[in-house]
């Protein structure tokens, strides 16, 4: 290989490796006023129902969706949930998420992926009836779970929304 063949193919390389930096430079949070308004958003608007708290019931559950160019939220494509009975509180808060994406410009859709963990405050000391309560709980908890994976190619993981709810003592 010649000096010259060597300075070309050096030269390829380095461009090459600039734009592939260039397009890995971190884009916009995709949330309308950042991560910080998106996870104030979700602690205020989802909302854990009562049998949810009297079950104690924890875990996560997780989501695809499809945000268009004014933001509105659809597709929503549940990829796991530790227990069924999680994923409404979740589908609500995201339907109420419409509007509220960010796309970045030239951009028809985009999709998304999103934790959603749920837990409670636990009490200064755990009674017997809490400890029954979450290992009955646990014990009959119906997660939804696939044979298979999922591959996204082009879904963006966003941070995990952590909904933690107070029982009463």
């Amino acid at each position: 290989m010649t000096h010259t063949m060597k300075k070309t193919l050096l030269f390829i390389a380095l461009i090459s490796l600039s734009f592939n930096v260039m397009a890995q430079k971190k884009s916009a949070f995709p949330f309308k006023g950042g991560v910080e308004h998106m996870m104030n958003f979700f602690k205020d608007s989802v909302i854990v129902p009562q049998h949810l708290i009297d079950r104690r019931a924890t875990g996560v559950v997780i989501f695809k969706f499809t945000a268009d160019a004014l933001g509105r939220v659809s597709k929503l494509v549940l990829y796991y949930a530790d227990d069924a009975i999680l994923t409404q509180p979740a589908v609500d808060a995201l339907k109420r998420s419409s509007g509220k994406w960010d796309i970045p410009p030239g951009v028809n859709t985009n999709d998304y992926l999103i934790t959603f963990s749920f837990s409670f405050t636990p009490p200064a000391a755990a009674g017997t009836d809490l400890v029954n309560a979450v290992y009955d709980y646990t014990i009959n908890r119906k997660p939804i779970v696939f044979p298979n994976q999922f591959l996204t190619d082009e879904g963006i993981l966003l941070p995990t929304v952590m909904v933690t709810y107070d029982i009463p003592q």
